[in-house]
């Protein structure tokens, strides 16, 4: 991994009526070990969370300047430490507007791939961990929880500063629940977004649903598999998914059929690239609901098979229950 500079940050303010206090790290021109470790950690579960925004920096500069001094870094206008200062300046302003309690630090990093140069700001969460002194005494400590990430931005410099800039440079994790801190953290990026996910998770399913039942009956759920499986690999890449390379995967030996289907029935070009919701597409795969005491999942080439929907009368009928279901439906009516 080639680690250009990595940077820790923090800034803690536990009362909004006193300053917000401020540490930065010593900024690391290719740390090596532990760091790159926990660089890779974060990276993936950066990549596996659902529910990621893409945009663009805001164009009012004024109220959101990191794009402006990320440009002069890279660019070489000014050093990591001046860029890193700067980042944290910003984001102990923010926190003191705020009537929030925030404690955490944040990791900077500077990433040089094959493909191109990349820039994450990881929001890092802690867990409070007891351990003993010198004297068998309880101690309180902080350590990095290396399971959760609710705040992060990937910056891809290629698609931002390029021959042929994007709109789409910007990856943001801003999870539920993250309140005060999750639109301090958006505001300190400047983050606006150009993708509607939802739109584009149905306008997906809906172009691979259509593709689907133009196959042959048994035909039909393999592609839609197929279609989850392509999802479920771009997103572990990080990747949005590009219909080119999703109609090739589909069909390799007739690699553009799915992108012409994909053009008639969703006017989508085929150098189209979406970015669908992994949990939501999970539904060309598996049927799921709850509510009422009941909880049901089953696979969808199930349906008119071991499953029957009646329509007219909301009935479920299932065929060929799982042996160990069978097996606990058996000894509650025996014991009723």
């Amino acid at each position: 991994m080639a680690i250009q500079q990595l940077r820790l940050l923090f800034a803690s303010q536990e009362d909004p009526s006193k300053p917000v206090r401020v540490q930065a790290g010593a900024p690391l021109q290719e740390p090596g070990g532990d760091y790159e470790a926990l660089h890779r950690q974060f990276k993936r579960l950066f990549n596996a969370k659902p529910g990621k925004g893409y945009g663009s920096f805001s164009e009012d500069i004024g109220n959101h300047p990191l794009a402006a001094w990320l440009k002069d870094y890279l660019e070489g206008r000014q050093s990591f430490t001046s860029f890193s200062d700067q980042v944290l300046s910003r984001w102990q302003d923010l926190i003191a507007q705020s009537e929030a309690e925030v404690d955490g630090p944040l990791m900077l990093v500077h990433e040089a791939l094959a493909d191109g140069e990349v820039i994450y700001l990881f929001a890092l969460e802690t867990d409070s961990t007891l351990r003993l002194d010198s004297d068998l005494a309880l101690e309180t400590s902080d350590s990095i929880s290396q399971s959760r990430l609710s705040l992060a931005v990937r910056i891809e410099k290629d698609d931002w500063l390029g021959e042929h800039p994007g709109n789409n440079y910007l990856t943001l994790i801003q999870a539920r629940g993250t309140g005060e801190r999750g639109k301090q953290f958006a505001d300190l990026v400047g983050f606006h977004s150009h993708v509607d996910v939802a739109q584009e998770t149905q306008t997906f399913m809906d172009a691979v649903e259509s593709f689907a039942r133009e196959a042959e009956p048994e035909q039909a759920q393999a592609v839609r598999a197929k279609a989850y499986a392509f999802c479920q690999e771009q997103e572990a890449l990080g990747e949005p998914v590009p219909l080119s390379e999703l109609s090739g995967y589909l069909d390799d030996s007739a690699p553009e059929r799915f992108s012409q289907h994909a053009a008639q029935s969703q006017s989508l070009a085929p150098d189209t690239v979406l970015h669908p919701d992994r949990r939501k597409v999970r539904k060309l795969v598996r049927l799921s609901g709850s509510g009422n005491g009941l909880s049901l999942s089953f696979s969808s080439d199930l349906v008119n098979q071991a499953i029957h929907y009646d329509v007219s009368k909301d009935a479920l009928i299932i065929t060929k229950l799982p042996k160990g279901l069978k097996e606990q439906l058996q000894s509650y009516l025996e014991r009723d």
